[in-house]
């Protein structure tokens, strides 16, 4: 006879999850609990289907690895199924509005979820919309403003490392270069205003072009500010690194340029010393812990010593997007 599974919470059964700042600290740890529960079943080998045959939608304006595969994988390893929907080929590609594709899909299964992360003003706005007519679960896979499900496993892997108290402790969230391309800002945004909330210390390091968005940069300060922790902003990432429990380094692109990415690109030139390397990491503390979402640019946003080396986590982090994805789908849906 199979285990019988403990039962989850409904506290956030039928919640969307668009950004962090929506859900409540008990929320968030809810949701850590879970997908440590979950990740200890997953590496025990032990079944957990707490969603047998629903069915979720994944709707993509953007390219995927993580995102799409951790979903995939976790809506079957829940008992679930995942749909993958490429927005290029697909009725919003002739025009079909947010709220009859809210509707219709939430009629056929039981989540939406949205990737939707390279134009500043149109994602975050196109989620809210869809989720005001679907009656179903909308998640974020990332947004203009926000990746949710990749600082919630980004928290879990501080959490792994440093215990649950992270107070006291310093993150570096720092922009570096990077030539692929003007990559979303969604990330650094999420970091500032997820990790001000459960007692890290926070400094954002960027040059002068490459400031966030208004709206999370006053969430940040006034999380900083409520929750007894710092928020402060530096242009040299030498700075931002000096002290550093646990360093970000990415690549991001210009607010106003998000149209014209090629005048972003040529500017970054500027900055291509901006990178992660040995000198940087000496700067911080010895037990500091290199992270970045992936994928990173090798050689340019940090070098193989550093992201194949001692400080690394980034394969650990990479692991928890998938029982952080299942954590909210099992809650939720």
């Amino acid at each position: 006879m199979p285990t019988k599974l403990p039962t989850l919470p409904n506290t956030v059964r039928g919640k969307d999850y668009i950004e962090t700042r929506d859900w409540s600290v008990k929320e968030i740890e809810l949701a850590l609990t879970t997908a440590g529960d979950l990740k200890k079943l997953f590496r025990k080998g032990k079944p957990h289907r707490y969603l047998p045959d629903k069915t979720i939608f994944l709707f993509f304006f953007d390219k995927s690895t993580r995102t799409r595969n951790s979903f995939e994988a976790g809506a079957t390893q829940l008992g679930a199924h995942a749909h993958f929907i490429s927005a290029e080929t697909s009725q919003v590609a002739h025009g079909e509005s947010p709220k009859d594709m809210g509707i219709i899909l939430s009629s056929y299964g039981h989540a939406i979820a949205i990737r939707h992360d390279l134009v500043p003003g149109e994602g975050n706005k196109y989620m809210r919309e869809v989720a005001q007519y679907a009656k179903v679960p909308l998640f974020n896979m990332q947004c203009d403003i926000d990746h949710p499900f990749q600082t919630l496993a980004d928290l879990m892997t501080i959490r792994e490392e440093f215990g649950k108290n992270l107070r006291g402790l310093k993150i570096d969230v720092s922009w570096a270069y990077a030539p692929s391309y003007a990559k979303p800002m969604s990330v650094p945004q999420g970091l500032i205003t997820l990790m001000t909330r459960f007692g890290l210390d926070v400094t954002l390091a960027h040059p002068p072009e490459y400031t966030l968005m208004k709206g999370p940069m006053e969430y940040a300060h006034r999380m900083a500010e409520q929750n007894g922790t710092k928020f402060q902003v530096v242009d040299n990432m030498e700075d931002a690194f000096k002290n550093a429990d646990i360093v970000y380094p990415k690549s991001w692109g210009i607010e106003s340029l998000f149209h014209n990415p090629q005048e972003a690109l040529e500017i970054s030139k500027k900055y291509k010393h901006w990178i992660c390397d040995e000198e940087k990491m000496k700067l911080a503390k010895k037990h500091a812990i290199y992270m970045h979402c992936l994928p990173a640019d090798r050689g340019y946003e940090v070098t193989d010593t550093v992201i194949d080396g001692a400080h690394s986590r980034v394969f650990p982090e990479a692991e928890n997007r998938l029982h952080t994805a299942k954590a909210v789908m099992a809650l939720t849906m």
